[in-house]
């Protein structure tokens, strides 16, 4: 595949995936970026702003074996990973595998499951495998776990520890949509959308996983210059001393903004990446994987605001902007 195919492709499933979740582009757009790059999302905002909906699309669009979680405070990490259970005919333990044996995982609400549930993910995130009982067993492939996460209540949650955090590629926001927007939204109720029933909507397949894997392939092939790299470095470098931050991104933000901005320049139509491409995807990039200073919070800094401090401060290189 090529990259004006790859651009093709791409642009199939955004329009498909945007007739059910209207006025959501940009989040449509940068969930398909992280998902080619082979990372995985997290998805924060109010409830009923369609989060669970998006995953659901693309679960359909994409062609992908599709499972869901429901985070509780009472889920154990055997209802994500499955477990071994006696089997009395044969006499002997059978393995039953949890949801997290799929292609696409929506963790919902996974900030209200306890830690130990919340890292049994961990291992299926990293290394796409799942160790029960001193077996390891392999994870279908391409495996992408895409997490909701309600910012507004703190009762009965349980807040993603740091090395959690570090294993999404993106940190996703979904704002409120605008009065215009929210009207197009009643129309298409009123004509008989229902989020409920997604199958009524009648998406259409646009790629199977094999030519999922295929588009990752191909954002191989865009090239980076030497300078874009050494842009990179300073980014993820500055962050490490910004006055606000108590830690700053480490080498694997570096890696992953490196990644994601291969496929912005495909999804531009580009077989090379530009300083933009890693301008407009750092802070999904960043945002996480630093943590605010106590005067920087007090003061009502955010982490966004210190991504924007660090983009300003750094040299785009010469000849490339």
């Amino acid at each position: 595949m090529n990259i004006s195919e790859f651009r093709e492709r791409f642009r199939a499933i955004h329009d498909e995936v945007a007739r059910v979740l209207v006025g959501q582009d940009a989040l449509v757009a940068d969930t398909m970026v992280a998902v080619v790059a082979g990372g995985h999302v997290l998805i924060e905002g109010a409830p009923g702003l369609g989060k669970t909906l998006l995953v659901r699309a693309l679960g359909q669009v994409l062609g992908c074996q599709f499972k869901r979680i429901q985070f509780t405070p009472d889920l154990m990490p055997s209802d994500v990973t499955g477990g071994n259970v006696f089997n009395q005919k044969t006499g002997v333990f059978d393995f039953v595998s949890g949801p997290v044996f799929t292609q696409l995982l929506l963790a919902d609400e996974i900030n209200r499951a306890p830690a130990k549930t919340q890292s049994a993910l961990l291992e299926a995130m990293q290394e796409r495998t799942v160790s029960i009982d001193g077996a390891t067993r392999a994870l279908p492939r391409p495996f992408f776990v895409i997490a909701t996460q309600n910012p507004i209540e703190s009762q009965g949650t349980y807040p993603l520890p740091e090395a959690q955090l570090d294993r999404f590629l993106f940190k996703l926001f979904v704002r409120h949509p605008s009065v215009e927007v929210e009207a197009a939204i009643l129309r298409n109720y009123l004509s008989g959308f229902d989020a409920v029933a997604l199958e009524r909507a009648a998406l259409r397949r646009v790629v199977t996983s094999a030519e999922l894997s295929a588009m990752s392939e191909a954002v191989t092939s865009v090239q980076v210059a030497e300078p874009l790299i050494d842009y990179i470095t300073q980014i993820v470098a500055r962050t490490r001393t910004h006055r606000s931050l108590t830690f700053g991104a480490s080498p694997r933000a570096s890696i992953a903004l490196l990644q994601v901005s291969r496929v912005q320049a495909a999804v531009a139509g580009r077989d090379f990446v530009v300083p933009d491409d890693v301008k407009n995807l750092a802070p999904a990039v960043l945002r996480h994987r630093m943590g605010l200073n106590p005067d920087a919070e007090i003061e009502g800094v955010t982490t966004d605001d210190c991504v924007a401090d660090v983009l300003r401060e750094t040299p785009v290189p010469k000849g490339l902007a």
